[in-house]
C-alpha cells in the first residue's frame, strides 16, 4: 500500500501541473491550439511511465472517482469552453467525452513511430471536434 500511495503522490504532482498548462496554454496560443498542446500533454503523461496509463485511466473515468477526475475535466472544459467562445469548436463537445474519446491516446504503444502516430490521431480528433465552417 505505500508504494501505491508514493505513486499517487507522483501522479499528483504529474497531474497538478497538466492541470496548470491549461490557463497558460490559452494565454500562449488560439484555444483550438491551446487544446491540442494540452491533449498532446495528457498523451504524454499516460505515456511516461510503466503503469502510469493505469494512473490516468483512473484520473479520467467518472465511474472510478478518482482523486484528479475532477480537476482534469475542469481544465479540459476552460479549454473547451475557449474554444467554444472562439467559435472553433463543436458546441456540443462534452469534457467526459472528449476524454473518453482521446483514451488511445496513452495507449499508442512504445513504438518509434509513437510521437509521429500521436501527432497524426491527434489531429483526427481536433479536426473532429472543430465548429462546422472553422
Amino acid at each position: 500500500m505505500r508504494r501505491e500511495a508514493l505513486l499517487l503522490a507522483v501522479d499528483q504532482v504529474d497531474v497538478e501541473a497538466l492541470i496548470a498548462a491549461a490557463p497558460r496554454l490559452l494565454d500562449e496560443h488560439e484555444p483550438l491550439d491551446a487544446l491540442r498542446h494540452w491533449l498532446a500533454r495528457l498523451a504524454a503523461y499516460g505515456r511516461s511511465r510503466s503503469g502510469a496509463s493505469k494512473a490516468v485511466e483512473a484520473a479520467t473515468r467518472p465511474d472510478l472517482e478518482g482523486p484528479f477526475y475532477t480537476p482534469v475535466v475542469a481544465a479540459l472544459d476552460r479549454l473547451l469552453a475557449a474554444c467554444r467562445d472562439a467559435r472553433q469548436l463543436w458546441a456540443g463537445a462534452d469534457a467526459d467525452e472528449v476524454l473518453l474519446l482521446v483514451s488511445f491516446l496513452w495507449k499508442t504503444g512504445r513504438r518509434p513511430d509513437w510521437p509521429e502516430r500521436t501527432e497524426r490521431l491527434l489531429g483526427i480528433v481536433i479536426d473532429g471536434l472543430r465548429a462546422p465552417g472553422s
